[in-house]
């Protein structure tokens, strides 16, 4: 078996509510290795993004623990978890979550600005503008989003997520917000581009074909994991 690169113990959420307390996720355990590509399925309100945010160190579980490469994640504060995020991980969003005053080369240069890189300023543009040409959008490193179409922007952050050359890539619903042809080219980039990078690779989707790309799925129901069959 190989080494575990991303794995969840126990992993729980439950927060307070108008009625007393909810619990979100229970008793969640999963473990991924090196370059596998895992689909998290559920309806609305199953948890997933919850999950995710918990994996990722984004959000602390009520109990139980995350390791990424090891180190458990909630040993640490939220500046070492930055830190680690800032190194280890890459993501992408349904809502793009680029900066709007920031241009498409600009966005995609912030995670080589804030510490995943180590080379030099013209180094990290040469990267980003790679990047970019490499989903179609080396005639628009200059445009800033609100100039965008939203297959565009999606197009921006997977450039963003994979510039730093992430060990593993976040992305939560990356096709929720596109029509059905826009949906498909960026779910068409972002497993060439993973399999170039070798991440791993943690997707959040409600789209049953989608997760038929990924070579593990986890449905959740009620804040557990399903058992297969």
């Amino acid at each position: 078996m190989q080494p575990a690169i991303l794995e969840a113990l126990g992993l729980c959420k439950v927060v307070s509510d108008a009625t007393g307390s909810l619990t979100i996720l229970d008793d969640i355990n999963l473990r991924l290795a090196a370059g596998e590509t895992v689909a998290i399925l559920g309806a609305s309100g199953s948890g997933k993004s919850t999950l995710l945010g918990l994996l990722a160190g984004l959000d602390v579980p009520s109990a139980g623990t995350v390791r990424l490469f090891g180190e458990d994640l909630f040993a640490l504060d939220e500046d070492g978890r930055a830190r680690l995020r800032a190194r280890r991980l890459g993501f992408v969003f349904q809502s793009f979550q680029l900066l709007p005053h920031l241009t498409a080369l600009e966005n995609v240069l912030l995670p080589l600005e804030v510490g995943a890189g180590d080379g030099s300023a013209s180094s990290a543009v040469a990267a980003a503008s790679e990047l970019l040409a490499r989903v179609g959008l080396s005639a628009r490193l200059g445009h800033y989003p609100t100039t965008l179409s939203g297959g565009e922007q999606q197009r921006v952050a997977l450039a963003r997520a994979f510039v730093a050359r992430p060990a593993v890539l976040m992305a939560d619903e990356p096709t929720g917000s596109l029509d059905a042809s826009t949906g498909e080219t960026i779910a068409d980039l972002l497993f060439a581009l993973n399999r170039e990078a070798g991440s791993t690779l943690v997707l959040v989707t409600h789209d049953a074909r989608l997760a038929q790309r990924c070579s593990h799925r986890i449905e959740l129901a009620a804040g557990r994991i399903k058992p297969e069959g």
